[in-house]
């Protein structure tokens, strides 16, 4: 799958933003932290699904390690990660210092969705799913 990746900063909450609901296929670089190929947590959030269909990461809870995930950067390059881990973890316990900002020595990815139960009466599902990947191509 191929997608569009717009920048993501911090809404009011101090929360990350996310993308439109309304773009169900645009993924979101949260823009304070490396970009993809640079030392460090590169984090890119995608939505599972949007608008009563698939988004850009409904798939991703079935990535396996050593599936490759390719991003092309705004030099031209295209920075390749090999998958690690896929984990999901309940909302309510995300490793932000995990996610955001752990010192990893090597350029690396965290893609992150929603995952689990879907909450009917908040609207929103009760985990994330989170990918954990490292560069191995530049």
């Amino acid at each position: 799958m191929s997608a569009p990746v717009t920048e993501l900063g911090l809404r009011a909450d101090g929360r990350i933003e996310t993308p439109p609901l309304s773009r169900p296929n645009l993924a979101g670089w949260w823009e304070r932290g490396p970009t993809p190929g640079e030392d460090g947590p590169s984090v890119i959030i995608g939505h599972v699904d949007a608008l009563h269909r698939p988004a850009v990461f409904a798939r991703l809870k079935d990535l396996r390690p050593g599936d490759r995930v390719q991003v092309k950067r705004r030099d031209g390059r295209t920075a390749t990660f090999a998958v690690e881990r896929v984990e999901r973890v309940a909302k309510t316990d995300f490793p932000g210092r995990k996610v955001y900002a752990e010192r990893t020595g090597y350029a690396a990815l965290r893609l992150v969705t929603c995952g689990g139960a879907f909450d009917s009466a908040s609207g929103h599902y009760r985990d994330n799913v989170i990918a954990y990947t490292r560069m191995v191509q530049a």
